[in-house]
């Protein structure tokens, strides 16, 4: 992976990129990486292929019937014991 310095970075440009980092739980470093991710792009596509997969599971959702009881089971079970 590259090495990236920057020098002469302004003090308030870091001062926010701290707070937002910290806010987003990452280190300052992480969060550089997302926001120049975001700036050519690259989030957009990762968008894109989420909502595509997600279309995808709602147009067939896995086959999960008989693998856990219905919630009127799970009652009548309760109320049986």
């Amino acid at each position: 992976m590259a090495l990236l310095q920057v020098r002469s970075f302004p003090d308030d440009v870091y001062e926010a990129l701290t707070v937002l980092a910290r806010k987003e739980q990452r280190s300052v470093a992480q969060q550089t990486i997302v926001l120049i991710r975001t700036a050519l792009g690259e989030q957009g596509q990762q968008k894109a292929r989420r909502q595509e997969l997600m279309r995808a599971l709602l147009d067939e959702p896995p086959a999960l019937s008989g693998a856990f009881p219905s919630p009127a089971e799970l009652v009548r079970e309760d109320r049986e014991r």
